[in-house]
């Protein structure tokens, strides 16, 4: 079969999508009036921080000539230029067009879900290195995982131009931490195009073409259906169309249109409106077979009945009153769903409202729609004494909830307000990922996440990086070293991890060190919750859940910076942070002052003192009565801080 399968996997800014870019370009995929620089980062916000944050699928045409039977042959191997091609054992595949299914993934850890996704429809991974960085933290956690899923790597070494470019330090990495070859790892500059279409013969020479997941396809008695079986990785709306499912087909193919189509998880029913391939934007075709992957436009319109990981079956029922319960969860012989993928939980949770109560609602259908796009965000709906009406997040970090944010106003239009982010805590069997829903009395039962972390860092850095997880409440197990990096492992508290720690890892590393993380377990913890008042009430919004020793200091911090950004009133506001009933830290904003005697000229002492004392019970009178509105700047400011 001339197809091959493959996604590209490395670091964050490792050049992934400049090394795609150099593949539409010799695959002739893309007009060259039509090419830009990362072409198959799509968002704006890709664009605008020089990221990929969403996976991208695309169909290449590569005609491969076979070095053994070409006479005037350019093929040489990049590592051993007396390398003979006829000589060698290796059987290469036969010469002719092959179609290479690519999707090109993100390298940032809060990403991972897409990576994961990706590599389950794929049968070969280019493990890309930055040849002036080496191996860092997601080049490892990717290629384990790729290795776990019995994929063959392409091990490429990247950005060769580069002065500064240590190939030779790199490929003893590779050897060291993956076990490959000095032979088969591949030298190229997704820059210049130096050894790119190397990189593309070793996909079709090492890569093996797609082939079924072998599960049971034998149907029940009474049930007429073709052999589909499609697997969703992801997913987005069309308001035309309806759910448009990104598959991998493994088994079948895509009958025609307005054929009725099955999923199994959901059990919902379909109808197929048009199917076709990513190049990189959508092209409609006849049909989808098995080991190819491309889109299937379902004409559902309830995003909520089709979710990433299900299979698509196309089978017909005899009877049409009979429900699909009864043949797909009977004792008979089934149509076994594909395995899927591993439910991510979201760790990091935040707050989004609606600036104005009357968008409450276009939010909720933006979430909704947003939810298909990315399968690691959850929201469920929730109540704020301060904000109204709004709904709880969740991410699988900081930087994931701040793109899904902007994504959100970007791409849906609408106005919202954040909250300050927290991770969910055990009390008890119940899960509460709300501070403010935290009953003081059962306190002492509570448990907060831990996570595993491993941190890349060149050894120059090691105590510098030891010394800001320990700060951090870290603890130490191990170290391993890779040349001229270490790799030390920590477990430590997702709280402390969720706000500036990438920051500041990054500000003590001068940029180098890079981290991989993923969660442990539950552990009781001593912490207090942290109450905001203004104007005595109580901002549930603002609430936070603090380790006992720093309460102090992050109470203290917190009305700094609101008084910093919350507008004066005409009387004075207390802005306290509280635990339980006890005040840790007051700032009072001033209010502000009328001249009442300024239109006295004369008299004596009684008039003026008559009108600054009226004065004084209006302000007392209106401290009463008086509220005062949180503006977004609060939010935000705090948010950042």
């Amino acid at each position: 079969m001339n197809i091959r399968n493959f996604s590209i996997i490395a670091h964050v800014d490792h050049g992934k999508s400049t090394l795609a870019d150099r593949f539409l370009e010799i695959c002739h995929t893309v007009a060259p009036d039509k090419m830009k620089p990362q072409l198959l980062d799509s968002l704006a916000l890709e664009r605008e921080r020089g990221i990929t944050i969403k996976l991208a699928p695309v169909r290449l045409k590569y005609e491969y000539r076979n070095p053994k039977s070409e006479t005037n042959s350019n093929y040489q191997n990049a590592n051993d230029q007396n390398f003979d091609i006829r000589a060698s054992n290796f059987e290469f595949p036969d010469s002719g067009e092959y179609i290479l299914n690519l999707i090109d993934t993100p390298g940032h850890v809060d990403f991972s879900y897409e990576v994961s996704r990706a590599l389950a429809a794929v049968e070969g991974a280019v493990l890309l290195v930055d040849a002036t960085q080496g191996i860092q933290a997601q080049t490892l956690a990717h290629g384990l995982s790729a290795l776990e899923q019995n994929l063959t790597l392409i091990p490429v070494i990247n950005k060769i131009d580069l002065p500064n470019a240590d190939v030779e330090k790199c490929k003893k990495e590779l050897v060291a931490t993956f076990g490959f070859s000095g032979e088969e790892i591949l030298l190229a500059s997704g820059k210049t195009g130096q050894g790119v279409e190397e990189i593309l013969g070793r996909i079709i020479e090492r890569v093996p073409p797609p082939g079924s997941k072998g599960v049971n396809l034998n149907y029940p008695s009474g049930v007429i259906g073709s052999h589909l079986r499609a697997l969703i990785f992801d997913s987005f709306f069309d308001p035309y169309k309806g759910v448009i499912a990104q598959v991998r087909i493994f088994d079948g193919e895509t009958p025609k249109e307005q054929s009725p189509i099955y999923f199994l998880g959901t059990k919902a029913e379909g109808q197929i409106l048009e199917v076709g391939y990513f190049s990189p934007q959508l092209v409609s075709c006849e049909s989808l077979q098995s080991g190819e992957i491309g889109y299937i436009a379902t004409g559902i319109k309830e995003p909520d009945l089709v979710y990433v990981g299900d299979t698509i079956t196309s089978l017909k029922r005899k009877v049409k009153s009979e429900k699909l319960e009864e043949w797909i969860n009977g004792d008979v012989s089934k149509v076994v769903p594909l395995p899927g993928y591993k439910t991510v939980k979201p760790m990091v949770f935040v707050g989004f409202y609606p600036i104005e109560a009357s968008e409450y609602f276009e939010l909720k259908e933006a979430l909704s729609k947003f939810e298909l796009n990315d399968p690691a965000f959850i929201f469920e709906q929730e109540q704020s004494a301060a904000l109204g009406s709004g709904f709880r997040c969740g991410f699988l970090g900081l930087l994931h909830a701040e793109v899904v944010q902007q994504r959100l106003s970007a791409e849906f239009g609408v106005n919202l307000l954040a909250t300050v982010p927290s991770v969910a805590y055990m009390v008890g069997e119940q899960l509460i990922n709300n501070p403010a829903e935290l009953d003081l009395s059962n306190m002492r039962n509570l448990k907060e996440p831990w996570v595993s972390l491993k941190v890349f860092a060149p050894n120059n850095f090691i105590g510098l990086v030891m010394e800001l997880v320990q700060e951090r409440r870290g603890k130490f197990l191990n170290m391993t070293h890779f040349g001229f990096q270490v790799e030390l492992f920590y477990e430590m508290p997702l709280s402390e991890m969720i706000t500036d720690f990438y920051d500041k890892l990054k500000s003590v590393s001068s940029g180098f060190a890079s981290l991989d993380w993923e969660f442990l377990d539950f552990r009781e913890v001593d912490a207090v919750k942290v109450d905001i008042l203004v104007g005595r009430e109580k901002v549930d919004a603002l609430t936070t859940v603090v380790v006992r020793p720093k309460a102090e200091s992050v109470g203290r911090r917190m009305v700094e910076k609101l008084k910093e950004v919350l507008p004066r009133q005409n009387f004075a506001v207390a802005i306290q942070a509280a635990i339980g009933g006890t005040i840790i830290a007051r700032e009072t904003i001033s209010p502000f002052r009328k001249d009442v005697t300024a239109k006295l000229y004369g008299g004596d002492r009684t008039r003026k003192d008559k009108l600054l004392e009226k004065q004084k019970k209006g302000k007392k009178k209106m401290k009463m009565i008086g509220r005062v509105e949180i503006p977004q700047e609060a939010f935000l400011s705090i948010l950042k801080s």
